[in-house]
């Protein structure tokens, strides 16, 4: 076990150092890894949620699947994992990979109702399997807003849902690193033509179909 380090020849040293992974004893502030993985996160929910109303889908119910969706969006919540757990900027790549793993053995969708649920294990997972140090499972339970309890049975399930493999290889790792980087360029184009509409407007008040054609391409 431990932290991946940016020596690895596989991922790309400025990919790497551009999602905020350093050596170890540097401090990197909020790194940016975060915001991508839940642009992405964020995104993956809204298509799934439009495609089971659309086609009148019922997705499987896993004891991940809450009510109702928290207050706290994904953004905040990552934010608030990170801030609180002290886990490594990796951990958050890791326990991607595990929910990827989890969805694709159960053939679930992530949706509002579960992905608040799969992000506390599944990083506190990485951060057991991945870190150095790592809290229990009663301080991540408080980080996560849940009980000790259900975050234990959580882990359990999560766990045998995998088949146990938290081994991730380096390959695997800079194909998900990759996968952020080109979330990031992705963002910035639906942002470019968004801002462009902005700035229309504030030349006239005439309608905007031109701007609305824009943004669909």
């Amino acid at each position: 076990m431990g932290t991946l380090t940016v020596e690895t020849e596989d991922v790309s040293s400025d990919i790497y150092h551009s999602l905020g992974f350093t050596e170890l004893g540097k401090e990197v502030g909020v790194p940016r890894v975060l915001s991508l993985l839940s642009s992405l996160l964020e995104r993956l929910v809204q298509n799934n949620e439009t495609l089971l109303e659309s086609k009148h889908i019922k997705d499987v119910v896993t004891v991940f699947h809450g009510l109702r969706a928290p207050t706290l969006n994904v953004r905040k919540y990552i934010d608030r994992i990170f801030k609180y757990s002290g886990c490594s900027p990796s951990c958050f790549v890791v326990g991607h990979i595990y929910i990827d793993r989890f969805i694709q053995h159960m053939e679930v969708k992530l949706t509002s109702l579960n992905v608040h649920r799969l992000l506390i294990t599944s990083i506190m997972l990485a951060a057991k399997f991945m870190d150095d140090a790592f809290f229990n499972n009663a301080y991540y339970a408080k980080v996560g807003g849940v009980s000790t309890g259900e975050l234990n049975r959580l882990e359990m399930s999560f766990l045998f849902s995998i088949d146990f493999r938290l081994q991730v290889s380096i390959e695997t790792f800079g194909k998900y690193c990759w996968q952020l980087e080109k979330e990031a360029s992705e963002t910035l184009q639906i942002e470019r033509p968004m801002q462009a509409c902005r700035i229309k407007e504030s030349w006239s008040n005439k309608d905007d179909s031109t701007c609305a054609s824009t943004i669909a391409r």
